[in-house]
């Protein structure tokens, strides 16, 4: 599936690390470009899960129109190829009122599909997954996480072992085609001049990033992400997967369970978003349609904003 390149090419698009600013650079970009926001947020688009993904405030969201936030329960999952299908629908609508659509987030993934396309794969093998889910309660995950990494060594590299459902879709794809998915999710970028031009994320000083995750961390909890973990356990249906290993979610309800103290759950939740922005920051050099802008400590989002608006020639 692709993104149609006559959207494309009117779009902005801000992506970056966790925690490094990009709601309110977006806020203030929005303003300037005469925009309105999609969310480019695989976390966000979940209902009541507010606290921990950092999601836009009330107000934020209505100083400036936000699209793709709170469209699914979280017990539910939500595909690439749907993602792609509902911002495709939001631009449309955006751009029907003459304003632009300004992508905002940090999922690699959900940009590099807007910006390549997306691999469908084949269709569900339901014996063989439930031979795999077999298996995972007899061997256990990383048995499981092990077989993949063998077979196909670059997609476990960019899952975690406790994400059963992606493991073993990645497994199934193994099983159905012979190819490895990520031989097979090798999108390559478009011709030079299709491309947006206008593709940058921003790349803050790590040290000065660390401590704002660090921060973060805290003041989620201060703001009642645990009394938020817990009410969504109470949920019927229950979290999806995808819902559950969402950084601070999964170390909490941990935690919750008895298999973590409160202070280690932190200092997990901590040194995995730390560990995540790394991988973000992967992602965002091998998009060679992504420009790295540079941010300093100190500066405003509005001066970020002004910046980047310079470097793009708006």
């Amino acid at each position: 599936m692709h993104f149609r390149v006559d959207l494309l090419n009117k779009c902005w698009f801000l992506a970056g690390p966790t925690a490094c600013g990009k709601t309110s650079v977006g806020l203030a970009l929005a303003n300037h470009l005469t925009a309105e926001i999609v969310s480019m947020d695989s976390m966000t688009i979940y209902r009541r899960m507010d606290i921990g993904t950092a999601k836009p405030s009330i107000p934020e969201q209505q100083r400036v129109p936000h699209h793709l936030i709170d469209i699914v329960d979280p017990h539910q999952d939500f595909s690439v190829a749907e993602f792609l299908a509902a911002a495709e629908c939001a631009c449309d609508q955006i751009m029907a009122r003459g304003l632009t659509p300004l992508f905002v987030g940090g999922t690699g993934l959900y940009l590099r599909s807007i910006l390549r396309g997306t691999f469908d794969g084949p269709g569900a093998d339901w014996d063989f997954r439930r031979h795999m889910q077999q298996e995972l309660s007899e061997h256990g995950a990383v048995a499981m996480f092990e077989r993949l990494r063998i077979h196909d060594p670059k997609t476990a590299g960019r899952l975690h072992p406790n994400d059963h459902r992606r493991v073993i879709r990645a497994l199934e794809v193994i099983h159905l085609t012979g190819k490895p998915l990520s031989e097979q999710q090798r999108q390559e970028p478009l011709p030079a001049d299709q491309r947006p031009r206008n593709v940058f994320w921003l790349r803050p000083p790590r040290e000065w990033l660390y401590q704002r995750i660090n921060d973060r961390v805290q003041t989620m909890l201060q703001n009642g992400l645990l009394e938020e973990v817990q009410a969504l356990r109470a949920e019927e249906p229950q979290l999806s997967r995808t819902a559950r290993q969402a950084l601070g979610y999964r170390e909490l309800i941990d935690h919750l369970e008895g298999k973590l103290g409160y202070a280690e759950a932190i200092t997990i939740i901590q040194n995995r978003t730390r560990q995540f922005a790394k991988r973000q920051h992967t992602w965002y050099r091998n998009l060679v349609e992504c420009l790295e802008f540079q941010i300093q400590a100190g500066e405003t989002p509005a001066d970020i904003a002004h910046r980047l608006l310079q470097h793009a020639g708006a």
